[in-house]
């Protein structure tokens, strides 16, 4: 299991000394990310109080798009 903080508050966090990863803008709170079939399919809850998650996999990161519907 990743030892990635999953619960991190605030803006996005920096992601370090490699590259950022991939980022997806999305407009439901409710994402599913495969890795483009490189593990297994997951599905996520954006936290309304946070605007963003990341898969626990590759760390693509889906970000909610503004005025995006909050249900």
């Amino acid at each position: 299991m990743s030892e990635k903080p999953v619960d991190l508050e605030g803006d996005l966090p920096p992601t370090g000394a490699f590259d950022a990863p991939e980022t997806e803008t999305v407009t439901t709170r409710r994402v599913s990310c495969d890795g483009e079939m490189t593990h297994p399919r997951v599905w996520l809850q954006i936290p309304e109080e946070r605007g963003w998650v990341e898969c626990g996999y590759c760390d693509k990161r889906f970000v909610l798009a503004e005025g995006a519907d909050d249900h």
